[in-house]
């Protein structure tokens, strides 16, 4: 198995030994389908080994401790809208309820970092 295998590996493990189905919840009433979705990408982006894995799922506690997750997905929804190309995308970056959004979850996100890493 690649590092890649392993990893998704574990965290197919992680959501089966913990009950998971798309109604159970993880950290501070986060779905656990969230926080692996997370841990995945963060471990992407920073490294794909044990450190990271604990690094990672420490940040979305931290993130899941000072956010409610209403508001982590209106910002995970602005974010990823706000990819769009041209004018339809400036709706999910430019208004006051976007920039909003955006703001809480990087000052969250900026602490679990602080905390994390």
């Amino acid at each position: 198995m690649n590092a890649p295998d392993v990893i998704r590996a574990s965290i197919f493990a992680i959501v089966v030994a913990t009950g998971s189905t798309a109604a159970a919840m993880g950290a501070a009433g986060y779905p656990t389908p969230t926080v692996a979705e997370y841990v995945y990408g963060c471990m992407k982006a920073n490294g794909e080994n044990r450190e990271m894995l604990d690094r990672c799922s420490c940040s979305i506690d931290v993130i899941a401790s000072i956010i409610p997750y209403e508001h982590y997905v209106t910002a995970e929804t602005f974010k990823g809208m706000g990819l769009v190309a041209g004018e339809k995308g400036t709706l999910f970056r430019e208004t006051a309820p976007a920039k909003a959004a955006m703001t809480e979850l990087k000052r969250a996100q900026a602490e679990a970092d602080i905390r994390c890493f």
